[in-house]
């Protein structure tokens, strides 16, 4: 099966997470991305919380599949060489360096054009440019508090807390791939490449657009009717901390099932929609409840809605969150029991559908790692382990029209 990608050769100048994440995508997809990497160390997370001794970490196994590992020296005269005509060669270069960084190499944006004018050249920022922290380092929970995620996430009474979630590091890399595939397709229509950016901040903000909506509303009437402090607790100017209400207007909480006093993930996730009002009444056993002015409309409900998520927790005492989540998804019920990463490793739907993926490594052996979380009908992405360091050099430079001697030479000089 042909990939939509395949003839799209990537230069992967990116490290840690949120660059390799977007490659990573690409190249399930058919592009040759080729990981550009320092001789004699790579990418730092080879060596980043290692379980196996010597052995490439999970941290970089699982951001770097399907890819080609070329070592390079850039500083020398020959390595640089060997760069440029990589250049010449390629469509796309991505980058997430410190700023600068490629300008102190001597590939600047004007280099890169004069080489290679179809060129996309792909960076991942921490702020955008001209922002009054463009300079500042940025890290995956930097970025969740810079961009407005961890202020809103957490507990009324306790301090802002940031996500599990990748939301600075692979949300950004999401975020360029798209950027990446859209620069495609506008070469096609001008011939020309161009420069594409995106920054961790941004990619956050653009995912906590619902609470960027809330400021306004809060701003305008002075409260947020679907949060827990409403109608009974108190606003300040800003969208508070929510707990685990839900961020779209219908009511939603963690509540425990059966086993949870020894289990940390005995719980499911409830919500309350309108349209299911009924029906949930039906499934607890409260027909009551149903016409009851107390509880008929959401206005009614949301005084109560904490009584009403307790008599739920009663019901649920006695049923583990399988169970429980197979009873209610009968009446049509929004519900998902509360997955811990054990049960998602181990989840037969999910290795079914290819999200997660057990592959074969050099070194490690067989490790689990995520697949394409993006599903087609007429393409299934097949996940590859990852490059061991300096893999494919030799292989990447005949490709480039270097002869055996001439590798060696490079070899002796440890250019690659």
């Amino acid at each position: 099966m042909s990939k939509p990608l395949e003839g799209i050769k990537i230069i992967d100048f990116t490290h840690v997470q949120a660059g390799p994440a977007c490659t990573q995508l690409l190249a399930w997809f058919g592009a040759d991305v080729i990981k550009v990497e320092r001789p004699g160390s790579g990418d730092v997370t080879r060596s980043q919380l290692r379980d196996i001794p010597d052995a490439d970490a999970l941290y970089f196994t699982m951001l770097n599949s399907n890819k080609r590992s070329l070592t390079l020296d850039t500083k020398t005269p020959e390595g640089k060489e060997v760069l440029e005509k990589l250049v010449k060669e390629s469509d796309v270069l991505v980058e997430n360096f410190a700023p600068g960084a490629l300008d102190r190499m001597g590939f600047t944006w004007e280099r890169l054009s004069e080489l290679n004018p179809k060129l996309i050249v792909a960076s991942v920022k921490g702020f955008s440019d001209g922002h009054h922290y463009d300079d500042l380092k940025v890290y995956e929970n930097v970025a969740q508090c810079a961009g407005g995620a961890a202020s809103t996430t957490g507990f009324w009474d306790g301090p802002p807390t940031v996500s599990a979630a990748a939301l600075g590091d692979s949300n950004t890399g999401m975020h360029l791939a798209i950027g990446i595939l859209t620069a495609l397709i506008g070469r096609g229509q001008t011939g020309r490449g161009q420069k594409v950016a995106v920054s961790m901040q941004d990619s956050v903000i653009n995912l906590c657009r619902v609470k960027l909506r809330d400021q306004q509303r809060l701003d305008r009437v002075g409260y947020l009717e679907e949060y827990p402090q409403y109608p009974h607790g108190e606003f300040t100017d800003v969208v508070p901390r929510g707990g685990n209400a839900g961020g779209g207007g219908q009511p939603g909480w963690v509540l425990k099932c059966k086993g949870w006093e020894t289990d940390p993930n005995a719980y499911i996730y409830f919500t309350i929609q309108g349209h299911a009002w009924e029906p949930i009444c039906r499934a607890l056993g409260k027909p009551e409840w149903i016409d009851d002015p107390n509880y008929a409309t959401p206005q009614a409900r949301q005084p109560h809605i904490f009584d009403i998520f307790a008599t739920i927790e009663e019901w649920l005492a006695d049923k583990t969150k399988y169970e429980a989540v197979d009873i209610l998804r009968k009446f049509d019920i929004p519900c998902a029991p509360v997955l811990s990463m054990k049960e998602i490793a181990n989840d037969p739907s999910l290795r079914a559908s290819g999200t997660i993926v057990e592959v074969p490594h050099k070194e490690r052996g067989s490790y689990l790692t995520v697949g394409s979380p993006i599903k087609f009908s007429g393409l299934k992405p097949e996940i590859t382990g990852s490059p061991l360091l300096g893999e494919h050099t030799d292989e990447i430079l005949a490709e480039l029209g270097y002869s055996k001697d001439q590798i060696a030479h490079l070899h002796a000089a440890r250019s690659v």
